[in-house]
């Protein structure tokens, strides 16, 4: 009788020595030289960098959002003003519809040469064409160019944010300790509610300070122009940084690095990650359709749908917002101690359950109702922005990741969540409830429970296709001792 040779594949035996050889035999012993010992000023850098990136993503889609209104008056026909917002948000949606082919450009190409060189590249480009956008003529001038120009700025904006978000979780993903994916991650969306904030408050104060005359002619314009030197601090950040470990572990690997090359080799390892891309985007889709309805949609829902004031609707935005901000970090070391899964559902299940008596409040229409209500929906919010920027790239392998990440984040982001606001305010308009958006956020809180549960959980553990990180040294040492023993 003779021996089997051992596979890949896991052998079943229920014999303890062979189970242990067999083991032995797949996964190698981790030596000292394995474990990436990562330097805290390096990480914190590079989750500056990263998150600085974020913000100017979020803040430029802030202040189209906040502007929706003015925007439409501006690039778009006189006369019908339910028509004029209903462009603005088409103009919003078109977006994202090229996101995903900024995904399958710029997320392969991160894979082959790189995530610092193209995230770089995604920074000039957004802070250009947001530039580009406030120096557009408005209808009055050129007429029929204006909403051209609009949406074609608007295209390549979402073209270059189609490699960011990826790309930014992914290089601080790869930059963390194992143990702290959770804490450091969560400053990327630490990011998203600076740049959300920076632009709520930004209109705010352009819309007490200017009268509406002055604010339709060229106050709109100001946060516009504002991206430019933004972008210019954010690519300085990104080109001081050196490459993430795990790459560069990975471009050592002269055999990794070889197919990592071609595109054919990224097609081919591609195809053994439909279960994690579908799981992406479900659990993308729960969080965008929550994330856009509150902190893009939500100025428009109050000022033009329940007749709230536009100013006070900020305010209280902004104040949730801040809220936000107090706690993201927290909550994204709490879920290194606990896990991603348990703090991810306890977010689908807020939603899920306090969605109706939330809007009940806002639709109440007081200050202290509207407040209330706009603080329940953060609170369920949080969750989702403290940990998904951790949860989603340990879902993919290292030579693939910032593709598929990208890829699966980009398609669905363009179907779910930049589509919510045109979404809800056609489904306000043709069923005449009010109550539609909490419907549509309890739709999108089933599917995050589900994807929630299909989820392993990946807190405390080394990503997929690359070693163990640490911290310290002597965690390192502790590492490969308590493996031997």
């Amino acid at each position: 009788m003779s021996l089997q040779p051992v596979h890949d594949s896991p052998v079943r035996t229920r014999h303890p020595f062979l189970r242990r050889a067999i083991h032995r035999r797949q996964h190698p012993p981790l030596r000292r030289t394995d474990i990436t010992v990562t330097d805290e000023k390096s990480v914190k850098r590079a989750v500056k960098a990263a998150a600085l990136g974020n913000a100017m993503e979020w803040f430029d889609f802030g202040i189209y959002s906040y502007l929706a209104v003015t925007i439409g008056k501006v690039f778009f026909p006189p006369g019908n003003d339910n028509a004029q917002i209903l462009s603005s948000f088409a103009t919003f949606a078109a977006a994202f519809l090229v996101r995903p082919l900024g995904g399958m450009f710029f997320g392969p190409l991160g894979d082959r040469i790189g995530r610092k060189k193209v995230l770089s590249l995604t920074m000039i480009m957004m802070a250009s064409s947001t530039l580009a956008i406030g120096l557009v003529p408005g209808y009055a001038s050129i007429g029929f160019w204006a909403p051209v120009l609009l949406i074609a700025f608007r295209m390549l904006q979402g073209f270059s944010t189609g490699g960011e978000y990826g790309g930014a979780s992914t290089f601080i993903a790869e930059y963390s300790p194992d143990k702290r994916r959770g804490f450091f991650g969560s400053f990327l969306e630490f990011g998203t509610l600076i740049g959300y904030t920076t632009a709520a408050g930004l209109v705010t104060v352009l819309t007490v300070v200017l009268p509406h005359s002055a604010m339709q002619s060229w106050g709109w314009r100001v946060p516009f122009l504002v991206a430019a030197p933004i972008g210019l601090i954010g690519l300085y950040l990104r080109l001081k940084l050196d490459e993430t470990p795990a790459f560069q572990k990975l471009a050592d690997d002269d055999t990794a690095a070889a197919e990592t090359a071609s595109n054919s080799g990224f097609l081919q390892r591609m195809r053994g990650q439909w279960r994690a891309m579908v799981l992406c985007v479900a659990l993308v889709a729960a969080f965008n359709i929550t994330d856009y309805m509150l902190l893009s949609y939500m100025p428009t829902y109050l000022s033009n749908t329940l007749g709230y004031g536009t100013t006070g609707a900020l305010v209280s935005i902004i104040v949730v917002m801040l809220v936000l901000m107090a706690a993201i970090t927290f909550v994204g070391r709490f879920s290194d101690r606990i896990g991603r899964k348990p703090v991810l559902m306890a977010g689908s299940l807020g939603f899920l359950v306090l969605a109706v008596p939330s809007f009940l409040l806002i639709r109440h229409g007081s200050t202290v109702t509207v407040f209330a209500g706009l603080l329940l929906l953060g609170l369920c919010l949080l969750p989702y922005v403290s940990v998904m920027s951790a949860s989603l790239p340990a879902l993919f392998p290292t030579q693939v990741r910032y593709g598929s990440l990208s890829i699966a984040f980009n398609i669905s982001v363009s179907l779910f969540g930049g589509t919510t606001p045109l979404v809800i305010e056609a489904l306000i308009g043709g069923f005449h409830d009010n109550l539609v958006p909490a419907y549509y956020t309890m739709a999108a809180a089933v599917v995050g429970v589900v994807a929630t549960a299909a989820m392993k959980e990946s807190a405390r553990k080394p990503l997929k296709g690359s070693p163990p990180s640490v911290a310290t040294k002597d965690e390192a040492i502790d590492l490969v001792a308590s493996q031997h023993a």
